[in-house]
């Protein structure tokens, strides 16, 4: 469902929001995406569970233990930070992803390191007999291929679409069906340029710039500024951000308007992904750090 934003925008300038947040209340915006074709392979080859990997608060584990537990598989969740075993029902996220059903391996942070490399896969796959390994993040090929349904014919209007960036899988996939006319900014939550040579892997078009001035720190890393964008955000259009990824996409796109960096009377379409989940815990965070919480999540 597209969403027009009435905002006060100079030079004519339209924004418009796809909302992926809504296509599933658990499996939302790209991990929808990721996990569809990814699960119907798993199925395929008659796997009986999935295993995946990410840290605290990680939307594609809250999602791949709710998609498995609705397929009738089992989970298992390869988690970052050992010092988390004994936290799980501190923890919104992890708590759900239990609740799901979800089998956690808690690891070290070095070990959490060889996430991709083929010998830790394979003792990972010699030790979770018939499951079908899906990266952190969700990222591979089947998950390009769902993310190029993302964006439709009702799409073809657009200039600019304009998605968060975490693991250069969403992008990717946008990239790879953008029309020729359209031109793809991704908006990075981490730092670093590093982000190039992985979305290069996935794609051929040149039609993509990444925009590495919104990270507000880095991954995870949030300040009051952005916290208070994203309520009064909410408070303007009623569009709830997350504060890891869609928030920082969102501010950013607004500023590059203000200082003139699109064309008069474009049209912007911003990609919403998903990701609410995690603004429960983030809140834990921000309480602690005495820093605005995030309003509007239930």
């Amino acid at each position: 469902m597209n969403q027009h934003l009435t905002l006060n925008l100079p030079h004519s300038i339209t924004l418009t929001v796809k909302r992926e947040d809504l296509l599933h209340p658990f499996v939302s915006g790209n991990k929808f995406r990721k996990l569809k074709y990814n699960l119907l392979e798993a199925i395929n080859q008659n796997k009986s569970g999935l295993l995946t990997f990410g840290g605290a608060y990680s939307n594609h584990i809250a999602a791949v233990a709710y998609a498995a537990k609705e397929a009738g598989m089992r989970s298992i969740g390869v988690i970052r930070g050992d010092e988390l075993a004994d936290k799980i029902l501190e923890n919104p996220t992890l708590k759900f992803a239990q609740e799901c059903g979800m089998q956690f391996e808690f690891v070290s942070r070095e070990e959490y390191r060889n996430k991709s490399e083929e010998v830790y896969l394979e003792q990972l796959q010699n030790r979770f007999d018939d499951c079908f390994i899906i990266p952190e993040g969700g990222t591979n090929a089947l998950a390009i291929k769902g993310c190029e349904e993302i964006l439709t014919q009702d799409d073809a209007a657009f200039d600019y679409v304009c998605c968060a960036v975490g693991t250069a899988g969403t992008i990717s996939g946008i990239i790879n069906s953008a029309l020729p006319h359209q031109k793809v900014l991704g908006f990075p939550a981490l730092k670093g340029d590093f982000l190039q040579d992985e979305i290069r892997i996935f794609v051929e078009n040149k039609n993509w710039e990444l925009l590495t001035d919104y990270h507000f720190g880095g991954y995870g890393k949030v300040t009051a500024e952005l916290i208070v964008f994203i309520n009064q955000f909410f408070e303007d259009t009623g569009v709830l951000l997350d504060p890891i990824y869609t928030g920082k996409m969102f501010f950013g796109v607004i500023d590059l308007i203000t200082n003139n960096y699109f064309p008069p009377q474009s049209k912007i379409l911003l990609i919403h992904t998903g990701g609410l989940q995690g603004i429960r815990g983030m809140n834990t965070l921000l309480k602690k750090k005495q820093l605005p919480l995030i309003n509007g999540y239930v």
